[in-house]
């Protein structure tokens, strides 16, 4: 966007969903040749992800390589390829150049997929094989969530600043490659707005509209992780802990563009929480707790009652008893 039409920017005028219609901008778009993959082609050949299947809300089933979302040619051009051709550049980097990445364009790679499949979604609901149980479109505190995160999104395409803030909390995990032979994971849980993908020995965990909140309620968690090459059991235990405080989470942050001036090259956001009515965070149970911890565990078939054995303390693989941080070569463990 041109600094000249700053002034004219607002920031839901591209939010619709339709298939054709710009995903970022709302511009017509014409498929499929105005489509962009939601995953991106250099993804999808490094991970051999073309023909893997996707199971939608509505039970049909679409392969990875079939996910696109309509995309006018300048948003295509001037701000998916770019974003893509530099993520591929860090993906041959390894964790250290994860590590470095700026957090708004990290963010916003994330957020595109996030926002592909959840379109996806919505769009597959016009149509669906079998109406969902619960559908997307009916959800409207998710969609309210969606308005907001529809607005920090718009970076992609806008030069936007965020003033003290980072919309999202998002966490890079290093696993253990000898105890994790799995080289591409993805998952999400798209009313809280989370999203997670393991490339080779690399984890991404996000939650895209929280201001950062969550990663400074895991801090202490997260340190203990740092610089730790960790089991994939503790990988799962470390997800389930940040899906379960974004689903405790409470509240949808407003962002406010500042006036434009003459001269300003870019945008500037604040961003307000109503921590005043509201509390941030739901109480924390450990039954609802180790119900996220059950799911992420599946692989290893940990059930409830072994999970729940002590209820004032559930099962960690992160933790020892005593609350220390544990290192774990194998599972199970050797007795």
């Amino acid at each position: 966007m041109p600094p000249s039409d700053l002034a004219l920017y607002d920031p839901f005028d591209g939010m619709r969903f339709s298939t054709n219609s710009c995903f970022l901008c709302g511009a017509p778009a014409q498929a499929p040749q105005d489509t962009v993959p939601v995953l991106a082609p250099w993804l999808l050949d490094r991970y051999q992800l073309s023909k893997r299947q996707m199971r939608l809300l509505d039970q049909s089933v679409v392969a990875y390589e079939e996910l696109r979302i309509p995309c006018c040619p300048q948003c295509r051009l001037q701000a998916v390829e770019p974003l893509e051709a530099h993520m591929a550049e860090v993906a041959n980097g390894g964790l250290t150049a994860w590590q470095q990445m700026n957090e708004q364009q990290l963010f916003l790679w994330l957020g595109k997929m996030f926002y592909g499949i959840l379109l996806t979604e919505l769009l597959t609901e016009l149509d669906p094989l079998i109406k969902p149980q619960y559908p997307l479109s009916e959800n409207g505190q998710m969609l309210g969530k969606l308005q907001s995160f529809y607005q920090v999104f718009q970076a992609l395409r806008v030069p936007i600043v965020f003033e003290d803030f980072t919309p999202a909390s998002v966490f890079i995990l290093e696993v253990d490659p000898a105890e994790d032979t799995i080289p591409f994971e993805y998952d999400d849980d798209l009313s809280t707005m989370m999203f997670s993908i393991k490339l080779d020995n690399v984890v991404l965990v996000a939650c895209l509209l929280d201001n950062g909140i969550i990663r400074q309620a895991m801090r202490r968690v997260y340190e203990d992780v740092q610089g730790k090459a960790l089991h994939p059991v503790q990988v799962a235990e470390f997800k389930a802990r940040v899906y379960y405080a974004a689903y405790l989470f409470n509240v949808v942050p407003d962002y406010y563009v500042r006036p434009v001036k003459p001269g300003d090259q870019q945008l500037v956001y604040d961003t307000l929480i109503d921590d005043v009515t509201r509390e941030i965070f739901n109480p924390w149970e450990n039954s609802g707790y180790a119900q996220s911890l059950q799911e992420m565990w599946k692989r290893w078939r940990l059930e409830l009652p072994e999970i729940m054995r002590n209820p004032a303390q559930p099962l960690s693989f992160l933790y020892d008893e005593e609350g220390m941080p544990r290192t774990i070569v194998s599972y199970p463990e050797p007795t």
